[in-house]
């Protein structure tokens, strides 16, 4: 693993923080590229792309404070230490979308329309940062079959072969933009980006737990985000089924 780039002095440029900035980088100019194609007004797209990543960021680290609160009740100054890692992804969807709520009412837009637009670069830009969690070691897989080809060690238990769990997300995550770039020049519907974005995603989280070694089971074998996984897969495939048949009866009325 590689936690630190680089270290000049007392001053560390750290692997997570690197790769995370590189993929909300990359990401947001993407998304700023496909939104004047659209005609979406670029200003407007930069201050959102702003906003939702402040809001992620926020969300992401108070759901991980919340799940480690003794530790940090001891240690409050090391809440705001993020070079470490220390991210939830389900605390930070959850605050952006809820960000993206607030703005799309304040502006009169609709929030379908720029869900569909953003969710695949919101794929690519977690591809990176899982790439940054193996480098910095953590969200690390179950214990590996002696000899597997696959298996890594990890600075804790350096005894131990592990899953690259990390790297299994990132290449799901890069074939989940893939495919939602391709699905968004020939969406039937708004809305049908987003939510499979959602499912698609809840799916992976849900199967991937399986093989993660770094979070506890809490009710029936099932981790905390394997039950956030459910909740969100069951949420999304019940709105994209009613949301076809809306489709498909104004097809019908069409013809």
């Amino acid at each position: 693993m590689h936690p630190i780039l680089i270290k000049i002095g007392p001053v560390a440029v750290y692997s997570y923080g690197v790769m995370v900035s590189l993929g909300a980088g990359l990401a947001a100019f993407l998304i700023y590229r496909r939104a004047g194609e659209l005609g979406f007004a670029k200003d407007r797209v930069i201050d959102l792309v702003v906003l939702l990543l402040m809001s992620g960021i926020v969300g992401a680290r108070l759901f991980y404070v919340t799940l480690n609160l003794p530790y940090y009740a001891t240690n409050i100054f090391e809440i705001f230490d993020l070079t470490k890692g220390g991210l939830v992804w389900y605390g930070g969807f959850l605050a952006a979308l809820s960000a993206l709520i607030w703005y799309t009412v304040k502006r009169r837009l609709n929030f379908w329309v720029l869900a569909d637009l953003m969710v695949p670069y919101l794929a690519l830009a977690q591809a990176f940062g899982r790439i940054g969690c193996f480098l910095n070691g953590c969200c690390y897989g179950i214990e590996a079959p002696r000899g597997h080809p696959l298996g890594v060690t990890f600075p804790q238990d350096s005894h131990i072969l592990r899953y690259p769990t990390q790297l299994y997300s990132s290449l799901v995550l890069l074939l989940i933009f893939v495919l939602l770039r391709i699905w968004q020049d020939n969406r039937r519907f708004v809305g049908e980006i987003f939510l499979g974005y959602c499912i698609l995603y809840a799916a992976k989280r849900f199967l991937m737990e399986f093989l993660r070694g770094d979070n506890r089971k809490v009710f029936a074998g099932l981790t905390i985000f394997q039950i956030i996984s459910i909740a969100v897969l069951t949420a999304a495939l019940s709105i994209f089924i009613y949301k076809t048949a809306l489709w498909k009866k104004k097809i019908s009325a069409l013809r």
